[in-house]
């Protein structure tokens, strides 16, 4: 797997992470344990640290990074990145799914079991409390999550858990 140092920091792993060959981790970048990181997936942290939570997931084609000397990305504990994802300095609270193909940027701020719905654009500095779900271009706040929907999101988290197994 690719773990690439940069400006005198390197990538540190939890256990029982997984990442493909074709992913890029560089620099100051922290995974925590039992997370994934999927196909053509680039995580750098050149510029600002990167820090993921415990079972969380990074789907294929994503891309975090920061903003230098502003904005590290931090993501929270099983939360599921969908497909094409952009997170580009911003803080993701824990249990929240980020739609495919969305745009999250520098100082935006999305709190615990939210739902940003596929391709959504959460512009620079916005905030969104927890429960909440978030979509349009820009993302807006839409309602709050029912308790299905919030049942969802571990589910979400727990089918990755799964899908990793059939790696190893």
């Amino acid at each position: 797997m690719p773990l690439i140092k940069a400006r005198g920091g390197e990538p540190q792993l939890g256990s029982d992470v997984f990442i493909t060959d074709s992913s890029q981790i560089v620099g100051d970048v922290r995974i925590g344990q039992g997370s994934s990181v999927w196909f053509n997936t680039t995580l750098r942290g050149d510029v600002m640290p990167i820090h993921i939570g415990d079972e969380t997931n990074v789907q294929d084609g994503s891309v975090l990074h920061g903003t230098f000397g502003k904005f590290a990305c931090v993501v929270g504990n099983r939360v599921t990145i969908g497909h094409s994802v952009i997170l580009h300095g911003c803080k993701i609270g824990n249990s929240c799914l980020i739609g495919m193909g969305s745009i999250i940027m520098d100082g935006a701020e999305i709190a615990d079991q939210c739902v940003v719905g596929a391709g959504s654009l959460v512009t620079e500095g916005k905030q969104f409390s927890p429960k909440s779900l978030i979509m349009g271009r820009p993302a807006k706040f839409v309602r709050e999550l029912n308790e299905a929907e919030i049942k969802f999101l571990e589910q979400s988290a727990d089918n990755y858990l799964l899908y990793k197994t059939w790696y190893k």
